[in-house]
């Protein structure tokens, strides 16, 4: 839920980020329950909460150098406590993995089309899907390799799913990437594969 609430609407940290603030012209004040917003670096927010029998709890959010991460504590003996344990899962998330932005090693296949009005489409990279979440002592030593259809069949639409981009990291996989169609590709009218044919059998 945490992670759904800051994607969908990255405009909560506007008021989870805020530690006080007023109400009525100052004659009321307000203080953030989530303590972590004044004492941790890089917290956005979230929430905080305790019933009896749910303990304390918070789901804990914060960002540092482009990475955000999320720690959710339930059943926390005592609200420092919930707090004390967010920020250990914090630091260990920031101390041991970073964002890591693919770029391909070697120019990217082109993929052949059958009965297109182009005879092949440029593959490109989805992204959407090229910044992963990787530890950080495998970062430097990620490997690459690429697999895509044989041959597809017109239309061929921007956007389709032609391949795969795969990253490893000492055997294992990180990460799949979808490689997809970087253009359209129409389908040959009767009177243009006819055409295609006439020159090919002159150009042969």
């Amino acid at each position: 839920m945490s992670r759904a609430l800051i994607l969908d609407h990255p405009d909560i940290r506007r008021f989870t980020t805020i530690w006080t603030d007023t109400l009525r012209g100052g004659a009321s004040s307000l203080v953030n329950t989530n303590k972590l917003v004044r004492f941790y670096e890089g917290t956005t927010g979230l929430k905080t909460g305790s019933t009896n029998e749910a303990g304390y709890c918070v789901a804990a959010t914060a960002e540092r150098d482009g990475m955000e991460l999320i720690a959710v504590i339930m059943k926390g003996a005592t609200s420092a406590q919930r707090f004390e344990d967010a920020k250990t899962l914090l630091d260990y998330g920031f101390a041991n993995y970073t964002l890591k932005t693919v770029v391909p090693e070697a120019p990217l296949p082109s993929v052949p089309v059958r009965l297109g009005v182009k005879e092949s489409v440029q593959t490109v990279l989805d992204e959407s899907a090229r910044t992963l979440l990787v530890k950080k002592a495998e970062s430097g030593a990620l490997t690459q390799s690429v697999s895509v259809v044989s041959c597809a069949d017109a239309p061929v639409a921007a956007g389709d799913v032609l391949g795969t981009l795969t990253v490893s990291a000492e055997g294992r996989v990180v990460a799949e990437i979808p490689l997809l169609a970087g253009e359209d590709a129409a389908r040959l009218t009767l009177a243009q594969t006819f055409l295609r044919l006439l020159r090919r059998a002159c150009l042969g």
